[in-house]
């Protein structure tokens, strides 16, 4: 059978209604283009963004339903609170954006990251634009977890998360929330669910609730020291959330 896809011109970033994304595979919408900074943020202002495997032309998605995160009610599980309290980890914000990003692609076999060198470039030029963000996770000196991902207003779409030690990235994503929903973050959206996103506290949104709510919030600022460099957590020093 056939697939007719939009194909999107270089020279504008258009791009077709997310309500026009096929039904199998789930969310795929359009093809082509380029990873723009500037292309990739109209993107996930309208519930796009990019994913593509080795030897593929460049695929924009936008899935239904759609796996979110609410930070103002989220609570890590009693084990990884449990955990924390006697883990020595440092978790910042901002401070090795790079490297995170270059650890989520490291850490995955070739079959399964799509963070590719022309997606890896992408992202960090969208960090020296200050709309791409990461949370990082510290043991002494080494870097042993993460995220990252983009600021719409006070939506974060959620990329990617790797954990190198025990609980890491979760322990990001929960000192994460609690930080965001402090500064007026109201949505996380991770994308697609699946079972680890699950057991995290993700549920799902349908399209037509998951863009209403991009709609009103991506026009809804933070607090202003929001994304600036700091740290969320110092061992034997910082409560927990």
């Amino acid at each position: 059978m056939a697939i007719y896809l939009y194909e999107l011109s270089s020279s504008d970033y258009w791009f077709p209604y997310p309500e026009d994304a096929m039904d199998d595979p789930n969310g795929l919408l359009a093809f082509g283009g380029d990873l723009h900074p500037e292309r990739i943020f109209a993107a996930y202002q309208q519930g796009i963004f990019p994913w593509f495997g080795p030897q593929e032309p460049i695929l924009w998605w936008s899935p239904a339903p759609r796996a979110v995160f609410d930070p103002v009610s989220y609570r890590p599980s009693r084990s990884v609170r449990k955990f924390q309290r006697k883990a020595q980890y440092t978790v910042t914000l901002n401070r090795a954006t790079s490297s995170v990003i270059a650890n989520c692609a490291s850490t995955r076999s070739t079959e399964e990251t799509w963070l590719n060198e022309d997606m890896i470039k992408a992202y960090i030029r969208l960090s020296e634009q200050g709309i791409c963000h990461s949370v990082e996770v510290w043991r002494g000196s080494e870097l042993v977890g993460g995220l990252y991902g983009l600021c719409i207003g006070q939506m974060f779409c959620g990329e990617s998360m790797f954990s190198t030690q025990d609980n890491a990235s979760k322990i990001a994503l929960w000192y994460f929330c609690h930080h965001f929903a402090l500064h007026g973050g109201k949505l996380i959206d991770c994308q697609v669910m699946n079972d680890h996103l699950l057991s995290l506290g993700a549920f799902e949104l349908d399209r037509e609730t998951y863009l209403t709510q991009l709609e009103k919030l991506r026009a809804q600022p933070l607090l202003k020291d929001c994304f600036t460099m700091q740290t969320l957590r110092e061992p034997n020093i910082s409560r927990d959330p």
